[in-house]
């Protein structure tokens, strides 16, 4: 059987797609004769199997691998003799050039499945000989390629093997790392061949095409060649700097949503976890966000951060969506597989503004020489992007604050925890950083994240979830959080930073946390955390330029960047621009309510009022729903008074900052009704302007059509109320939902401010006088307001009938 055939037969369900190259008119002088030729064969590894998994998506991604590893080949100064549907056949005059065009696709092929997000992901496989490869009738044979596609079934999925012949014909100095597989009996062959698995080594790059270019064909192909030669020795010149040709469609920089920075700009995107076992997520992330960490802290880069680079994790992004939405110039990304003993990280950068590649690399190493690899991909950027390091960078460079991996190893997996930001994985993180201490003692960012993590039980008061009583919880964050000081670091800074604002020492709040914008001057969340504390501090106008760096390190930034940028223009008396700032913080995180704080304090300075009062009416909303009391001006006397949610002033910052805030928010009447309570003794509370009625009154009031509103709750009202009775809850108990609840607009649209209004209110089988709540009324100008003492309960005692909506 020809070679043809015997691929034809042996091609499945791709038969169809069979197709023989047609040849130059140089190639006629060997059609009836053989020469001597380096042959490569490459076949897509399981391709039945691929096939059953998706018949057409499978066909077009093994169409693309092919028509890929074509281009490359001809790159590499090779021709291309037969192409089918999932193997490839092509000749090379140099073992050079045969080689390295077949590591570099399976390098660019190695990333071109890492961001596949499904299946199939076709795997191919390369064999390489040399032998004599004959021409006739149309039909490719000799033993050249018969060895080269027994080979090749000997590599492993993404793996090159070569014959002894070729490897005689490398120069030792080429960066490839060998296997040798030994003597190896092929099907077809007297004699054993020597067969290697050849692969490049680690942080190499992959050589560029031979300079030398002969001619093959007639003279036109030789023009043809000589156009060609130029661009193989651009191509070349551009691979001796780390460029290669582009790949991704480019960015356009009119559609990114920023600005591009004065300096060399990346993200890094997460990489992605290849590893067998998908619990190695952690080590991933962990190795991105080191990363990430390591480049920011070069001054000549401009990094995006972490939070807005995982933002893609796991997402079918293309590279120049990323450019687009983070206003970024270059995006790294790679993936990681850790096997066994082994540790293997691919990582390819693009300058998404023209869709090239500026390197592509593979680094392998040990779990243990992990902290060199990373430094490996630094220094491959930092080269790339032609930054210079400052003296203190350089120093920095290399530099861990541990050299055990097995710690490192620990603190990942109990850092990939505090991530998430909540109470149950905070928790979960903490035996991880302890046994990263137990491990290193002197793990400074392992002593860091613990504090972390007791000064949040601390503040939140749930070290009893963590087993720690109370009173035993600030000194452990206290402990490691000194032990964590003495390497200097961002971490602890921040950490520090925050303990003084709780202490309202601003201004020196402010020094720790420019001690951690010191060491990482890309750190959003150092500059952020500077920007707050000089907002509460008095110094506004520093903030905002801060707040606003922070937000372009970080597009998509946590909601609290928000409130920052508000309170600093609010701080500058910019009051509509704070409004909407403020409207923005709401929108994206509804349960916080400091904004609203904050805007209806900038409404109160801008005069409109009612806007202020709705804005209070839903922070008290908000806080019912949460259990909390009321918002006012100042906390109540009484211990059971539901009208204890005086605003913290201090939490806001220095006086004259609280002073501004309490400015705008002194007339708003959901936050002053209160001060019409004159006194409080058993409960029996005077309104001036609201009168006690009797049930004789009442029922007087009734009779006329006097508008009685219910202040029970929803379930009470329901159950049995005086008839024709409003219900508007006066506070919300429970979790609800309730549509109406007393405010000045849901009472505007049952009576107007002139008419008479009864008030009562009952909790269960007990009634009360409901005098508390009708002084929101008088506070809204209602000039005729009643309440009714003990409601339904002397209603009914009087023999008079009610209602129930049961």
């Amino acid at each position: 059987m020809s070679q043809v055939n015997y691929l034809k037969a042996n091609s499945g369900i791709f038969e169809h797609s069979y197709t023989l190259i047609p040849f130059e008119l140089s190639m006629a002088e060997n059609r009836l004769s053989g020469k001597l030729a380096v042959i490569l064969h490459a076949d897509v590894a399981s391709s039945t199997a691929l096939v059953q998994q998706d018949k057409q998506l499978a066909h077009e991604r093994i169409q693309d691998t092919f028509r890929r590893f074509s281009d490359t080949i001809e790159k590499y100064q090779g021709q291309v003799l037969e192409l089918r549907g999932d193997a490839l056949l092509a000749e090379f005059e140099h073992a050079y050039d045969a080689v390295s065009a077949a590591l570099s696709f399976q390098v660019d092929h190695a990333y071109y499945i890492d961001r596949l997000k499904d299946d199939p992901r076709p795997a191919v496989r390369v064999g390489i000989a040399m032998g004599e490869v004959i021409i006739a009738d149309s039909t490719v044979t000799g033993a050249g390629v018969v060895q080269a596609q027994r080979i090749e079934q000997l590599a492993n999925p993404g793996g090159v093997c070569i014959t002894a012949s070729i490897h005689e014909s490398l120069s030792k100095s080429m960066p490839f790392d060998l296997e040798n597989l030994g003597e190896q009996v092929l099907k077809g062959f007297d004699d054993p061949v020597r067969v290697y698995r050849i692969e490049l080594s680690s942080g190499a790059s992959i050589p560029p095409p031979h300079q030398e270019s002969q001619p093959r064909s007639s003279q036109k192909s030789l023009q043809l060649k000589a156009v060609i030669a130029v661009v193989v020795v651009g191509i070349g010149i551009a691979y001796l700097f780390k460029s290669t040709t582009p790949m991704e469609e480019a960015a356009s920089i009119e559609r990114m949503v920023f600005p591009l920075p004065d300096k060399p700009s990346i993200a890094v995107l997460p990489f992605t976890n290849m590893s067998e076992d998908p619990k190695q997520e952690y080590f991933a992330d962990g190795m991105t966000e080191d990363l990430i960490t390591d480049l920011s802290q070069i001054s000549g880069l401009f990094v995006i951060a972490r939070n807005s680079s995982f933002s893609y994790k796991g997402k079918p992004v293309e590279i120049r969506q990323v450019a687009e939405e983070l206003g970024v110039r270059y995006v790294l990304e790679g993936s990681m597989r850790r096997s066994g003993g082994q540790v293997r990280i691919n990582a390819q950068l693009i300058d998404a503004t023209t869709g090239g590649h500026i390197w592509a690399e593979r680094y392998d190493g040990s779990p243990e020489n992990v902290f060199a690899l990373q430094d490996k991909v630094t220094r491959q950027i930092v080269t790339a992007l032609k930054t210079n390091l400052t003296a203190d960078e350089l120093t920095r460079q290399g530099t861990k604050q541990t050299d055990n991996p097995e710690a490192y190893d620990a603190f990942l997996q109990g850092w990939a925890y505090y991530n998430f930001g909540t109470r149950a994985n905070y928790i979960k993180s903490r035996p991880f950083f302890e046994e990263a201490i137990r491990l290193d003692p002197s793990y400074a960012r392992a002593h860091g994240a613990l504090a972390a993590v007791y000064w949040d039980a601390y503040i939140n008061e749930w070290a009893f979830e963590l087993g720690i009583l109370s009173y035993d919880i600030e000194p452990l964050w206290q402990k490691h959080l000194g032990i964590s000081m003495k390497v200097p670091n961002s971490l602890a800074y921040i950490l520090q930073s925050k303990v003084m604002l709780s202490m309202g020492r601003y201004e020196e709040a402010a020094l720790e946390a420019q001690k951690a914008v010191d060491l990482d001057g890309n750190d959003a969340v150092a500059i952020a955390g500077l920007a707050n504390a000089l907002v509460l501090a008095g110094r506004p106008e520093e903030g905002l330029r801060l707040i606003q760096n922070a937000m372009r390190l970080d597009p998509r930034h946590p909601p609290n960047y928000l409130i920052i940028l508000g309170a600093a223009e609010f701080g500058m008396g910019r009051y509509e621009e704070a409004v909407l700032t403020f409207q923005r913080a709401a929108k994206r995180n509804p349960d916080n309510q400091l904004p609203l704080i904050y805007m209806a304090s900038s409404y109160g300075h801008l005069g409109n009022m009612d806007k202020a009062e709705n804005i209070i009416e839903m922070a008290n909303d908000l806080r019912a729903r949460l259990g909390l009391n009321y918002l006012s001006l100042e906390k109540s006397q009484g211990d059971s008074s539901p009208f204890q949610g005086g605003i913290d002033f201090p939490s806001f910052g220095t006086q004259s900052v609280q002073e501004r805030l309490r400015v705008g928010l002194s007339e708003i009447p959901a936050l002053t009704w209160q001060y019409l309570i004159r006194s409080s003794y058993n409960f029996r509370w005077e309104v001036p302007s609201a009168t006690e009625i009797d049930i004789v009154k009442a029922k007087a009031f009734h009779d006329k059509g006097v508008v009685f509103i219910d202040l029970s709750d929803p379930g009470i009202w329901n159950k049995e109320h005086i008839p024709g009775a409003i219900n508007l809850p006066g506070w919300r108990t429970g979790k609800g939902p309730w549509k109406n609840l007393l405010k000045q607009t849901t009472l505007q649209e049952v009576v107007s401010k002139n008419e008479e209004v009864v008030f009562y209110r009952c909790s269960g089988s007990y009634c009360g006088r409901g005098e508390g709540l009708s002084a929101k009324a008088v506070n809204w100008g209602y000039k005729k307001v009643f309440f009714l003492v003990n409601g339904t309960i002397a209603w009914k005692k009087a023999g008079y009938p009610v209602e129930s909506n049961q």
